[in-house]
């Protein structure tokens, strides 16, 4: 039996893919570990709260987003929780840090710091009889590459963060991560490499096009990306913001 199912919140959208993955950890052993409740949606937390028959003992927060954390209060109205995370204005438990442990029925979770897609970014292993999985929240997603936005986005801490994960994924046998959005990731490693060549590629792509003679961020989005839908032209915008400070202070 797997330690962890999925409660998909009806939140679809270019950014967030079919929706944010609200992951429950050892229901139906004992009281469970929520990794991000997402919206305040109603239905949703009422389907989060019937997957835990045993009741919640600890939410946990992967980042601050609010497709992550707006249904928090909620949740905790539902199931007198506590809340962990990285910041310590989510918590009403103590602040997470790195390599923390938490007790999960029939497991253990191991807090990894992991910045980057924004500063307080964390991921989760989860030691499972069928392997070790990795809950990543929005540093790896199910299909598609994660934003990185300027200010809080850091493009030097992600590719750091994405190095240190390939070695966790090789040092600890992960089979499988659980992201944020989207379906559950069967290569972590090759994906890994992928999203780091994918960045690398991005970035050698916004030097050629600043050499090219484009000289501000939006001139930049247009000699990278070409037309984009609103939505997603201001995730560019904030993306090549984070590429041109780890350009600058790259010398």
């Amino acid at each position: 039996m797997e330690l962890w199912s999925r409660v998909l919140a009806p939140n679809p959208g270019p950014m967030t893919l079919e929706g944010t993955n609200t992951w429950v950890l050892g229901a139906g052993s004992g009281p469970a570990v929520v990794v991000d409740p997402g919206p305040d949606d109603e239905g949703h937390l009422d389907a989060v709260a019937s997957a835990c028959p045993d009741g919640v003992a600890t939410i946990v927060l992967t980042h601050h987003h609010h497709d992550h954390v707006e249904g928090v209060a909620g949740l905790v109205q539902r199931t007198g929780a506590q809340v962990r995370a990285v910041r310590h204005d989510l918590c009403t438990g103590p602040v997470l840090r790195d390599g923390d442990r938490l007790d999960v029925p029939a497991g253990t979770l191991e807090v990894l710091l992991v910045p980057g897609h924004t500063s307080d970014s964390l991921a989760l292993l989860l030691d499972d009889p069928a392997g070790t999985v990795l809950l990543s929240g929005d540093t790896v997603l199910g299909r598609g590459t994660t934003v990185i936005a300027h200010p809080d986005g850091h493009l030097q801490d992600y590719l750091d963060s994405l190095r240190r994960l390939q070695q966790v994924v090789r040092e600890r046998k992960v089979v499988r991560v659980l992201p944020g959005h989207g379906p559950e990731v069967e290569r972590p490693a090759e994906v890994l490499a992928e999203y780091l060549r994918h960045r690398l590629d991005r970035l050698e792509q916004v030097r050629s096009a600043r050499a090219g003679g484009a000289s501000t961020a939006e001139e930049v989005v247009a000699a990278v990306y070409g037309p984009l839908e609103p939505v997603l032209h201001g995730a560019a915008l904030r993306s090549v913001r984070a590429q041109l400070q780890h350009l600058d202070s790259d010398g």
